[in-house]
């Protein structure tokens, strides 16, 4: 599932694994949309009207060449229960995302800013999250919940050691509400570095 199917995720992930698929290989993978903002809401509607295919145009030396890449299923409606239940399917092995760099409720010093009104939401109504990093610790907890193992959660944004940036902001939501659920998503939670 990834969150943010924006011109960037589109060109780089998106292609990668339609390259997988077209040389025959990994086809248990695919990519399911997902969002949080009317922006996404928005993608979402273009995308369905052309059957989650999107073209990737690419300029070199060369001259332009155009590829149409299917490696999208589905975009889950923008929805916060809609987009923890699908998070919370076992399917699902990967959560990523690209919500730029200042989505990650970073205060003045790099730290998790508990205080970020989304956060203060999201701690103190655990079951009703706003933010994408509310409904991540929604559908794990969730998955804990049922003795599903969890799903890695995995930045693909430009920030330098982006996952322990995007482990920082997950575990700090937690042990907010639950400490508890923070501790075991210390331990069990993969958060990948890509940057």
């Amino acid at each position: 599932l990834h969150v943010g199917i924006g011109n960037f995720h589109r060109a780089h992930m998106a292609w990668y694994l339609d390259r997988l698929f077209q040389a025959g290989r990994d086809h248990d993978w695919a990519i399911l949309g997902a969002g949080v903002r009317q922006g996404d809401a928005i993608m979402r509607e273009r995308l369905l009207a052309q059957d989650w295919l999107t073209t990737l145009v690419e300029l070199d030396p060369a001259g332009l060449s155009a590829r149409i890449l299917g490696s999208m299923t589905g975009f889950v409606p923008v929805d916060p229960a809609a987009t923890v239940a699908a998070m919370a399917d076992p399917a699902i092995r990967i959560v990523s995302l690209t919500i730029t760099e200042g989505g990650y409720y970073l205060d003045a010093s790099g730290s998790f800013d508990a205080v970020h009104p989304d956060m203060a939401h999201d701690a103190a109504h655990p079951d009703a999250p706003r933010s994408v990093f509310g409904m991540i610790l929604k559908a794990l907890s969730a998955r804990r919940q049922a003795g599903t193992p969890p799903f890695t959660v995995m930045s693909c944004d430009n920030l330098p050691e982006n996952g322990h940036v995007c482990a920082g902001t997950v575990i700090g939501l937690a042990a907010l509400s639950d400490p508890a659920v923070a501790d075991w998503i210390r331990a069990n939670v993969a958060f990948p570095n890509s940057m």
